[in-house]
């Protein structure tokens, strides 16, 4: 149960859950702000990470400028931080880019973090098993470990077993969290009843 006095910091393997939406929802239009409210809920947010790679202005040139447009929106959440890890371009465009230096970062970030006693709870949200290792640390640090995650209750079984609760990231959860076309913003409100 979800105690409100619980200080929550999420952090946001940025290209996972991009990747995840794309393939799942053929879409990637997800309004970060109301998404993490609901991760959180009635608990006291401290911060949210967003980890992710900066696309090449040379080699894409038109993903690049979709990039950066997508950071300024994402910067004007209150207590969001952006941290960019890079691509790296071999043979390219033959061979796709891989990612360098991000899930270092956001693992750092998460023990540092609880190391310094800076949350109650973290919400680890992406499905990257690489991260097993340290919510293990953070929750023999004294903490609650939480995992947001796309797909089947099969998917991510190593991240499934060492969290204190999962979050799944399906439809029925991301019905209001879509900038467009979604939810409850655009069904008919009900008429509002008047006194006699």
């Amino acid at each position: 149960m979800d105690r409100l006095q619980d200080r929550v910091m999420i952090f946001i393997d940025g290209s996972n859950v991009y990747h995840s939406l794309k393939q799942i929802f053929s879409r990637t239009d997800l309004d970060f702000a109301r998404f993490c409210r609901k991760l959180y809920g009635r608990r006291k947010l401290i911060r949210i990470y967003y980890y992710n790679a900066k696309v090449g202005l040379k080699e894409e040139p038109e993903r690049f400028r979709h990039q950066q447009t997508f950071f300024t929106t994402i910067q004007q959440i209150p207590y969001l931080e952006l941290r960019l890890g890079r691509l790296v371009y071999t043979n390219w465009p033959s061979v796709p880019p891989y990612e360098k230096g991000i899930d270092v970062q956001l693992a750092t970030d998460m023990l540092v973090h609880s190391f310094r006693n800076n949350y109650d709870v973290c919400i680890a949200v992406g499905g990257d098993n690489d991260f097993v290792g340290a919510l293990q640390a953070i929750k023999d640090d004294g903490k609650q470990v939480e995992v947001a995650l796309f797909g089947r209750g099969s998917s991510s079984m190593q991240l499934r077993r060492v969290a204190d609760k999962v979050i799944t990231l399906n439809s029925r959860f991301l019905h209001d969290c879509w900038k467009s076309d979604s939810g409850l913003r655009n069904r008919p409100r009900p008429p509002v009843p008047t006194a006699p």
